[in-house]
């Protein structure tokens, strides 16, 4: 298997006098990536440029090595695609949907049956399966989405904002559902505005905002913080100096103290101060940083 699920050399898309995506270069290894941004940053054309619906303007992109400009039918092979919206034939139940997505990848139709019975068990909907699609609640449609999305077993798949419309019930169950996926070895590309969603499912992140990518990395690496916060009992003034001597820079509230570090790391010399002073310590550890800090504090705002 390749050691990178997805990659862009220098790509770019328009509509007409609209740029939507700005000379982006991206290289992404395999797992379950999320792809957040604004409403209009570039992620649905993306997407689409990655499954071969649009061809870039400039540049381009690999799929599991593959470019889609080059290669399309080997890309849809090996995709799965749940798109945003109810695209679902209301007339039909969710197995014979199912079922003819299964056929539509190759799958002969007895094997294509079971294999949707199979996923819609997967996702919940085992009892409701004989039911017509137009039927189904908002929750319901898009675990059938998903569904099909991945009945054809794809070595990865795209989910576009796949807990739009959802209920927090709902939502909680489709991003459980998500995180499941990476167990029966199926890359995950998630593409979502909504940055909690991106933290409970995804170990790499791709961040768009205005077409351009602000940040490319592991989760774990963009939400670490070089921030510690210190409650002491007492001595809040002793610690404060000793901190700011060491290099440290220092807010205080009441008895707590944030302590931001630039290429140390915090706990030395939050531990070296405290036991310089013989304060007292109540609490120590890392403020935590989400994907909206992130984003917030990166993204350009106008004035």
């Amino acid at each position: 298997m390749t050691d990178t699920a997805i990659s862009a050399r220098q790509l770019g898309h328009a509509y007409g006098d609209v740029i939507a995506l700005h000379h982006l270069d991206l290289e992404v290894p395999p797992g379950r990536i999320g792809l957040v941004g604004a409403n209009g940053a570039g992620k649905t054309t993306l997407i689409k440029i990655l499954l071969g619906i649009l061809e870039p303007t400039v540049g381009s992109v690999g799929v599991l090595g593959v470019d889609p400009a080059t290669d399309l039918i080997k890309v849809r092979d090996r995709i799965g695609y749940m798109p945003e919206g109810d695209c679902l034939p209301l007339g039909q139940s969710a197995a014979d949907f199912v079922s003819y997505a299964a056929e539509m990848a190759g799958i002969p139709p007895r094997e294509a049956r079971q294999r949707a019975s199979d996923i819609l068990t997967m996702v919940g909907l085992h009892e409701e399966r004989f039911r017509y699609l137009g039927d189904f609640s908002t929750g319901m449609k898009q675990r059938t989405m998903l569904a099909q999305a991945i009945v054809h077993d794809p070595e990865i798949v795209f989910l576009d904002e796949p807990t739009a419309g959802l209920d927090p019930a709902g939502r909680e169950e489709m991003l459980e559902l998500i995180s499941r996926l990476g167990g029966f070895g199926i890359n995950v590309l998630v593409s979502s505005h909504v940055l909690p969603d991106i933290e409970k499912t995804c170990d790499w992140v791709v961040m768009l905002d205005g077409g351009q990518v602000l940040r490319n990395g592991p989760l774990s690496g963009l939400t670490e913080t070089n921030v510690v916060e210190i409650e002491v009992v007492d001595d809040v003034a002793a610690v404060v100096a000793e901190l700011t001597r060491l290099g440290g820079a220092v807010e205080s509230q009441g008895n707590v103290l944030t302590l931001t570090v630039q290429d140390r790391d915090p706990f030395i010399m939050a531990r070296d101060a405290l036991a310089t002073t013989g304060a007292p310590l109540r609490r120590l550890g890392a403020r935590s940083t989400t994907l909206e800090d992130i984003f917030l504090g990166e993204a350009p705002h106008d004035e």
